[in-house]
């Protein structure tokens, strides 16, 4: 039987749902730390022009949170369902989380 997938028809509509999918502490934090690697490696990357760093983004920003979503909050991640909405929402949690919005 598949899984019916809610349509959003809007970001702001669409983050409220990703932050219920993240209420695990230990699994947003894995998000953070993916993310915050992301941006560390995107800018040696292009520091050095070291491009061939660029292919590993995926990997060391998904790996953590999917690792999170598996083990932690036991659940399939978002963004196998909502790419975009939760791409974009990774990094609107990760403002919030900076801005203290988020515990």
């Amino acid at each position: 039987m598949s899984e019916v997938v809610k349509e959003f028809n809007s970001l702001a509509e669409f983050y409220p749902f990703y932050l219920s999918e993240h209420s695990n502490s230990i699994c947003r934090k894995l998000h953070y730390i993916g993310s915050t690697a992301v941006l560390t490696l995107l800018a040696i990357s292009l520091i050095t022009q070291n491009y061939s760093l660029l292919f590993v983004l995926p990997l060391v920003g998904y790996g953590p949170a999917w690792v999170g979503h598996f083990f932690f909050e036991g659940n399939k991640p978002a963004t196998f369902k909502y790419p975009l909405y939760s791409f974009l929402s990774d990094w609107i949690m990760l403002k919030d989380a900076c801005l203290g919005r988020i515990k």
